[in-house]
């Protein structure tokens, strides 16, 4: 399993790593404008180096200018220049006392320096937004810890009840805290709360049975584990634990001093922050959470998914490679590394690494998949089809998670046109996963497309529309299934919604002129087919469109008559 398919379950998995992104030299401008214009494009365009790089040279030129201070002072945490963030922070605040991020920055600084006191009040001053109330309460709390108050500190935790999204975060802070100031009978309490509340958390599985087996419980602890590994397909650092439990290894505390249980406050927060709104708070928090002490090979991996998900392949690609050769998750960031070198299309050495990783293991099942679905998309099917074979022939039985690799192998089937055994597949797919939208989508929308099974196809589009109605896709094949029983009417109004959703698939466009064609909307239809062209639609699809451009649509033919029933029949009169 890869990092990746971890964090879509849930997972909270730690963020911690020192290492910062070098900074490409860039050429800055002779201008003060033109430095701190060219710093914020960049940040931006997610260019952290080349940022900083600009918004260093404009403060030079004005050292007191509030918003470049503020700007800088975010890049430099963005790039894990913590020292040199702290220098700013204090400036930030001369000018807005409610930064959020400087006053973290401040606080943390003072909590590195047991100056507890000073630290509670600047994350006192950041508790303004439900995200810094959480933050707030658990960072005070570490404060209380490293002061030996466990009732104060448990006190603190306790403002995360005006929240129940909160309850988890709740129950495993007070567990690592107890287990801090060696309060067992707390400490066990809180552990399986935590663990009831979250039993597929990464984290807390880890730290719970780290805590069952410092105190002798070993059969416990294996239990946890065996539960995780059965959801999780052997994922790599708890395989590790069973095996360290088997060997007679003993743990070290999970957070044996404040500065990791603040490490682990840190990580928690930044892992649950990963959509597309929330990801550049998540790398600030992993930076932060950088200087704490937590797991530092989780971290790493971690870093490099949120870098990735920023678009920063290069540097993800970087963080990945820092992952220890003997780690258990260096295959998961080989994977990743794959994944990204991909992105940047450098496919050829992304196979390479892929074929390499077979080669010293054959029966790496991810490495399998990862192939194959870079084949796919490299339009290689027949090579694709091989990588997922190969990867199924290593599983004892095909289980519901195994759905995506029969519903991609299906694709490649359908792409080579060998429909009876891509439906087959995705038959198979959909009877793993009955909901999955995406699979009622692509079977759906390809039998309405070879005009077959029409009244199957259409509730199956129906029922990935209900699903997801917001998918462009989705609605298009809807639309298009009407289009293809001729009830043009009946499609038009999802056609239309579809471009609206998706403005710029040649596909949806050429369905939505199709179909004012065929209404009598000729003009419009031009305009939609021209669209489609613009946005560079595939090789075999450009010659089509072209020639609707060219020539229209054909007429359609004449409805078919009743055929004729003869003279009448005489009657018995």
């Amino acid at each position: 399993m890869t990092f990746k398919s971890l964090r879509l379950a849930g997972l909270l998995l730690a963020l911690c790593t020192s290492t910062a992104i070098s900074a490409t030299p860039v050429e800055t401008a002779q201008s003060l404008s033109g430095n701190f214009l060219a710093g914020r494009s960049a940040a931006q365009a997610k260019d952290a180096a080349s940022a900083s790089a600009y918004l260093e040279a404009a403060m030079k030129q004005d050292p007191g200018n509030p918003g470049i201070i503020e700007q800088l002072f975010l890049m430099r945490l963005t790039n894990g220049n913590i020292p040199a963030a702290e220098e700013l922070a204090p400036q930030v605040l001369k000018y807005n006392s409610q930064h959020r991020m400087a006053r973290l920055v401040t606080g943390l600084k003072s909590f590195r320096n047991k100056k507890y006191a000073e630290a509670r009040q600047d994350f006192a001053e950041a508790a303004y937004t439900p995200l810094g109330e959480l933050t707030s309460a658990m960072l005070t709390a570490w404060t209380y810890a490293g002061e030996g108050s466990l009732n104060a500190a448990l006190k603190e935790l306790d403002k995360l009840d005006s929240n129940e999204n909160f309850a988890n975060f709740k129950s495993f802070q007070s567990a690592l805290i107890a287990d801090y100031l060696n309060s067992p009978v707390r400490a066990e309490a809180a552990y399986k709360k935590a663990y009831e509340q979250n039993a597929t958390s990464l984290r807390i599985v880890q730290a719970y049975g780290n805590y069952l087996e410092r105190n002798g419980k070993f059969d416990e602890a294996g239990k946890v584990y065996d539960a995780f590994l059965a959801k999780t397909d052997n994922y790599p650092l708890i395989a590790k634990a069973k095996a360290d439990l088997a060997a007679k290894k003993k743990p070290e505390a999970f957070a044996s001093t404040p500065e990791r249980g603040v490490g682990e406050t840190m990580s928690s927060l930044a892992a649950i922050m990963n959509d597309d709104q929330s990801i550049d708070i998540a790398l600030l928090y992993t930076r932060l959470a950088m200087d704490h002490g937590a797991n530092q090979v989780v971290t790493q991996i971690m870093l490099g998914d949120v870098l990735s998900g920023m678009k920063r392949f290069e540097d993800s690609i970087t963080a990945y490679q820092a992952i220890p050769a003997d780690s258990p998750l260096r295959p998961a960031a080989e994977l990743e590394i794959a994944s990204n070198l991909q992105q940047l299309d450098r496919n050829s050495e992304a196979e390479a690494l892929l074929q390499g990783m077979i080669a010293k293991d054959p029966s790496n099942f991810d490495a399998h998949v990862s192939l194959g679905s870079l084949a796919r998309f490299s339009e290689k099917y027949d090579k694709a089809i091989e990588q997922y074979d190969a990867a199924l022939r290593l599983l004892p039985s095909i289980g519901k998670n195994q759905w995506r690799i029969i519903y991609d192998r299906a694709i490649c089937y359908e792409r080579l046109n060998q429909w009876d055994k891509a439906e087959v597949d995705f038959r198979k797919a959909l009877e793993l996963q009955p909901d999955e939208p995406n699979v009622l989508n692509y079977l759906g929308y390809s039998l309405i497309d070879k005009k077959m099974k029409l009244e199957e196809a259409i509730g199956m589009v129906k029922k990935a529309v209900e699903l997801k109605p917001n998918e462009g896709f989705f609605v298009d094949s809807l639309g298009w299934a009407y289009f293809q029983m001729g009830d043009f009417d009946q499609a038009l109004p999802h056609l239309e919604r579809a471009v609206d959703l998706k403005a710029g698939d040649p596909i949806i466009a050429e369905h939505l002129g199709d179909a004012y064609w065929r209404v009598g909307r000729k003009l419009e239809a031009h305009f939609q087919w021209q669209h489609a062209k613009d946005n560079k639609p595939d090789a075999k699809d450009l010659v089509r469109i072209e020639d609707k451009l060219k020539n229209g649509l054909p007429d359609l033919p004449p409805p078919v008559k009743p055929a004729d029933a003869g003279a009448p029949k005489a009657t018995n009169g």
